[in-house]
């Protein structure tokens, strides 16, 4: 059960902006808009993990929303992905976002919300607790 002490709207609100969430296998950024739209890099650490970053990218995008105090992800394309190779048809489809859209159908990511304000984000997959640290964009001159 979560222990976040927020409404879903308020959790929404407090996630505007961009976020950097490591786990023991990956480093992910990603930035959730306020038309409910979000851009995801995910970078693999693991020597392992490396074949599935170069078959399906590191870049991912989608639709996402909180309901009953879970974020869920739905990825929409994958813009950077190997399999992105267009097939000439009548119109110009992307095989790695037809398997995107077709999983995030069969399958959206959810985490549980536990804690969240400003800076700090916890939330829990099935296996795992996640912590995000929020980015803030600084401007730096040169």
């Amino acid at each position: 059960m979560s222990n976040s002490k927020h409404s879903d709207i308020e959790i929404e609100i407090l996630l505007f902006g961009k976020w950097r969430f490591d786990t023991s296998s990956e480093k992910v950024t990603i930035e959730f808009k306020d038309d409910m739209t979000y851009e995801q890099t995910t970078v693999q650490t693991l020597l392992f993990s490396k074949p599935k970053e170069l078959i399906t990218g590191n870049k991912f995008t989608g639709v996402w929303y909180v309901s009953q105090k879970k974020l869920y992800l739905n990825v929409k394309t994958m813009p950077k992905s190997f399999l992105n190779l267009r097939i000439p048809l009548v119109f110009k489809i992307s095989i790695a976002d037809m398997v995107a859209t077709l999983g995030s159908v069969l399958m959206v990511e959810n985490y549980e919300v536990m804690k969240i304000n400003s800076s700090k984000f916890l939330m829990k997959d099935k296996e795992q607790s996640i912590l995000g640290t929020k980015i803030n964009n600084i401007n730096i001159r040169k």
